[in-house]
């Protein structure tokens, strides 16, 4: 099941996107509810096959809506996972990162975007003219949280999984590197594209799936999820040791190689660029950036 958060008539609502991406059904929910995207969903029902039943039969074109972001304004801060496909961290491995490159697999690189990054599908990044000079984009598939729960095992994390979604970790590369902690390089407003809607996790395989991501319509980013150096439910485990973890918590869990840090010269975005990422199973994600 797709569910997606949209604008119709002024009004926010949340409803099941067909499978061919084509129209929407309304989910007959309090408006409060739906103003909170997924989030109000899992909070007020938690279980998806409740909220299946509250589709109206009526389905409306997804072409009449305005697509917000799944989770519109998160709880609290995403979760972000640095360098975790082996490539990416192989074509990082001769910047300015690599002192934290000699043991890859020791712990998962963890840090932290604001909630006031996210925007939805078709919105503009604004560059901040003046801050950074090296904005870069990072294709990555992110998990929403529908258990809460602290000191999560591995052998139980995947339970702990209610839809997967695409993120783009937007970057300011310089700004990343002049503070080295990664959180003021990675939390500008509009900095974590997201989207176009969540899949729930019963309609999706994410231990096998393909990442791709384009700028321009070039290929620049392509990785399977199989190459993940720590896997999901490592990464559900690390973020929820001596941390509680809330549903509706998101988890970006890394990006391919591809970005353009990565290129010799590096390949910066620039006004008028458009990046659009595509996980198979997803969908598209795609936005321009001004």
């Amino acid at each position: 099941m797709r569910i997606a958060t949209y604008m119709k008539d002024q009004q926010c609502y949340v409803g099941v996107v067909s499978e061919d991406g084509l129209t929407v059904q309304t989910l007959d929910v309090a408006p409060e509810t739906a103003e909170q995207g997924v989030l109000g969903l899992i909070e007020a029902y938690g279980d998806q096959a409740r909220i299946a039943k509250l589709a109206h039969a009526t389905a409306v074109p997804l072409s009449s809506v305005q697509l917000l972001a799944p989770i519109p304004r998160p709880r609290r801060n995403i979760f972000c996972v640095g360098r975790n496909y082996h490539a990416h961290a192989k074509e990082l491995s001769g910047s300015v990162f690599k002192a934290n490159n000699t043991d890859a697999a020791a712990w998962p690189i963890v840090f932290t975007k604001v909630p006031e990054t996210v925007i939805a599908h078709g919105d503009d990044v604004i560059l901040p003219t003046g801050v950074t000079e090296q904005v870069d984009y990072e294709a990555e598939l992110a998990i929403v949280i529908g258990k809460g729960g602290k000191n999560i095992s591995k052998a139980d994390a995947m339970s702990h999984v209610w839809g997967y979604t695409i993120v783009n970790d937007v970057t300011a590369r310089d700004v990343q590197m002049r503070h080295q902690q990664w959180d003021l390089g990675k939390s500008f407003d509009t900095f974590c594209p997201m989207g176009p809607w969540l899949i729930t996790a019963d309609s999706f395989n994410a231990t096998d799936t393909r990442v791709r991501c384009w700028v321009n319509d070039e290929l620049r980013q392509e990785g399977q999820t199989r190459d993940l150096i720590f896997d999901l439910p490592t990464l559900i485990e690390t973020c929820s040791r001596g941390i509680s973890l809330y549903p509706g918590d998101i988890i970006a869990t890394g990006t391919p190689a591809g970005v353009g840090m990565g290129f010799t010269p590096p390949r910066y975005l620039k006004s008028g660029d458009r990046v659009r990422i595509q996980i198979d199973g997803i969908g598209t994600l795609e936005n321009a950036f001004r």
